[in-house]
Formats: structure tokens, C-alpha cells, sequence
């Protein structure tokens, strides 16, 4: 029941969403224009394609299924720009009714005006859309040097290791653009290879029908490929997910640690939304590290950027998250930045090295507005206190 009150308060944000768009836009046009039937039909077709996509995947994964998906999802981008700038619109308007400040060339010929703003509208969004999707089929390899202090160390001093986030292979991060991302992740040639969670997008069958799998193989360090679990691994099925990275070479961590060439430690929570998709909660983090010796490096990796005031307690040498996309579309930048103490980037909390990375690939709409897709290769160095 809790899933589908969730999927009905979306589904009914997303129709009203929509309906407030299209009533703007039809405002635009004049009565007796030639325009207005196609704009309706138009309009409504794209805002039906994105739920018909997905709704098809689930029953019949075809290529009108991939269609409609790749089409939906780039209406979703261009509905959020559209709604931004029908509330800017709307405002002024209120504005300009109390405090009339427009100038006579737009207020002499009012549906004139609306009909070039209504134009200017959709090439702003056309254009706006096309650059972040650009953007994000281009991830950028970011590099981040850290030192790490701890009693012991052994006789590794230094690793190599790339981090990735919220991949979302899917329909819409498909085979071609995943090879890309593997061929630049190998040309760095990391000593390992950490994956934070959402390498899925919750469906495996688009995965298996291009043999994603194989590519994931295709990801090489000597000291291997681990990762854990976001909160789309556990929306599409956590059981069913954890076996199919790892039969392809990934380690999935899930609430425990691993010592990693006997020279560190790398742990691995769940993701804190299995309560809300299996019912059970997950480990809390002092349980996590009990099988950990403390004394020497601790790289924690934890989906969501959370409880980084509890692990840096626990003597947590370096947290590693992704998750909030830094917001994907500007301005929901500043949306996560209220929610998480780090949206994004490098911050030292309380001696722990904490790094929240923007992602790789993306979710819902294939576009990114504000920000890069990123590849963070970190250069870590163990010091001895």
C-alpha cells in the first residue's frame, strides 16, 4: 500500500505538473489558430510516453519500448524547464498587475507578445536540453589527492582507486555509452575500483538483452572491483540484483567489512532504503566495523551521504557516497544541498576524509544542467600517526 500511495502522489504531481504547462501554453495561442489542435495532441502524446515506457518494459521489452522511454525521459527534462518558466511568467505577470513596469511594446500588443514568448519558450528549452544531454553522455575523470593517518599501516603506503556513482545502467545508460565509460575508468589503470551504489537502474532485462554484463567484466584492477548496494538496487530487487553483478565480477559488500591486500579495510553498508523496500533495517554502523581493526585505514562506503558525524566517531578513515546527483537539473542543486551536509565534493568531518561525488550516469531524464558526470580517480596515501 505504501508503494502505491508513493507511485500515486508521483503519478498525480506529475499530471498536474503537466496540466499546468499545457494550459500556459495554450493560453499562447490564439482561438481560431491552426496551431492549437496540433499543440494539444502533441503535447499530450509526449507527457503519456514516459509512463507507457516504463509501464511496457515491465510487460513487453521492445524497441517501441525503448522509444517511448528515451522519449519520455527527455520530456521530463524539458516539463521541468517549461515549469520553471511558466511560474517566472506567471509571477512577473503578478507583479506587473500591481507594479506595471512591461514596456509598451510588449503591452500594445499583448497576444502578439505571449505567441513570441511561447516560441522563444520552446527554443530556450530545445536548446537547454540538447547542451545537458551533451554534458552528460561526457563524463569528466576528476582527480582528488588524500592522505590517510592511522596506528598501522602495512607495507602498501599508497593506492590508486577509481570511484563511481549512480551509474543507472538501463534503457536510457545502455551498453554503448557503459563501454565508453569502462574504456576511460581501465586507461586510468586503478589499483581498485569502487562502485557507490545505483549501478542499476532497478530492470535487469534492458541489461541482459545488450549483455551489459560482460562489459561490467570488463572493468580491471589487480585488487578487484567492489561495490554496494544504492537504493534502485533494492526498488528493483535487492536478491536479484546482488547476483547479477557479482556474476559479473563485482563484489557487493552489504553490512560487513573486507581487508583488502592486507593493508586496509574497505566496509560496506546497505543502503539505508531496505527498510522501505524489504522490511528489515539494516546493520547499524558500529556492527558494520566490529570485525575491523580500527587501527588501520577504514574506507567506508555508504550510498547515501549520511551518519558521517557517526562513522567519523567510530574512527572511519574516509566515507565515500553518491546518490544525490548534486541535483542533476540546476536549480535542484539547492534542494539537496538543504537536505545532506554534502551535496557534493570533498569535506573533512571531524578528521574523516568524506568525499560525496555527482555521479557517472544519470536518472529519469539523460541530462545534466549545473553539473558533470564524473570519474574520481583518488590517489590515496596511508601515513603512519
Amino acid at each position: 500500500m505504501a508503494f502505491l500511495l508513493f507511485f500515486g502522489i508521483v503519478l498525480s504531481v506529475y499530471f498536474l505538473g503537466n496540466y499546468y504547462v499545457f494550459v500556459r501554453g495554450l493560453q499562447a495561442i490564439s482561438e481560431g489558430s491552426s496551431l492549437r489542435t496540433p499543440y494539444i495532441w502533441i503535447f499530450w502524446i509526449l507527457a503519456a510516453t514516459y509512463v507507457a515506457g516504463r509501464t511496457m518494459e515491465n510487460i513487453y521489452l521492445s524497441y517501441l519500448s525503448d522509444v517511448l522511454v528515451w522519449t519520455g525521459s527527455f520530456w521530463l527534462a524539458a516539463l521541468f524547464y517549461f515549469f520553471l518558466a511558466v511560474v517566472l511568467f506567471d509571477l512577473l505577470r503578478l507583479i506587473h498587475h500591481f507594479v506595471p513596469f512591461f514596456p509598451a511594446f510588449i503591452t500594445a500588443n499583448m497576444e502578439k507578445s505571449r505567441y513570441f514568448v511561447f516560441a522563444g519558450t520552446i527554443i530556450a528549452v530545445f536548446l537547454l536540453v540538447t547542451g545537458g544531454f551533451i554534458n552528460a553522455r561526457n563524463p569528466v575523470v576528476r582527480n582528488l589527492d588524500i592522505e590517510i593517518q592511522s596506528r598501522q599501516i602495512a607495507e602498501r603506503d599508497q593506492v590508486r582507486a577509481v570511484l563511481m556513482s549512480d551509474i543507472h545502467l538501463g534503457t536510457i545508460i545502455g551498453n554503448g555509452h557503459f563501454s565508453r565509460i569502462v574504456n576511460k575508468v581501465n586507461q586510468l589503470q586503478p589499483d581498485i575500483i569502487l562502485l557507490a551504489g545505483d549501478i542499476l537502474d532497478e530492470d535487469l532485462e534492458p541489461l541482459i538483452r545488450q549483455n551489459t554484463g560482460e562489459t561490467l567484466r570488463q572493468l580491471s584492477a589487480p585488487l578487484g572491483v567492489y561495490g554496494v548496494m544504492g537504493n534502485h538496487e533494492h526498488i528493483g530487487g535487492a536478491a536479484r540484483a546482488q547476483n547479477y553483478l557479482e556474476d559479473h565480477g563485482i563484489h557487493i559488500i552489504r553490512d560487513t567489512v573486507l581487508k583488502i591486500d592486507e593493508s586496509f579495510y574497505l566496509a560496506g553498508r546497505d543502503d539505508r532504503d531496505k527498510r522501505r523496500f524489504s522490511g528489515r533495517e539494516r546493520l547499524p554502523l558500529e556492527k558494520v566495523l566490529q570485525n575491523a581493526d580500527m587501527n588501520h585505514p577504514v574506507i567506508l562506503m555508504d550510498h547515501q551521504p549520511l551518519d558521517m558525524e557517526k562513522a567519523a566517531g567510530l574512527g572511519v578513515s574516509m566515507q565515500l557516497s553518491g546518490h544525490t546527483h548534486h541535483g542533476q537539473l540546476w536549480p535542484l542543486r539547492y534542494i539537496t544541498r538543504s537536505i545532506y551536509k554534502v551535496s557534493y565534493g570533498y569535506r573533512n568531518i571531524d578528521g574523516m576524509h568524506m568525499y560525496v561525488t555527482t555521479g557517472t550516469g544519470t536518472w529519469g531524464p539523460p541530462v545534466r544542467i549545473g553539473n558533470r558526470p564524473e570519474i574520481v580517480e583518488l590517489n590515496i596515501k596511508f601515513r603512519k600517526k
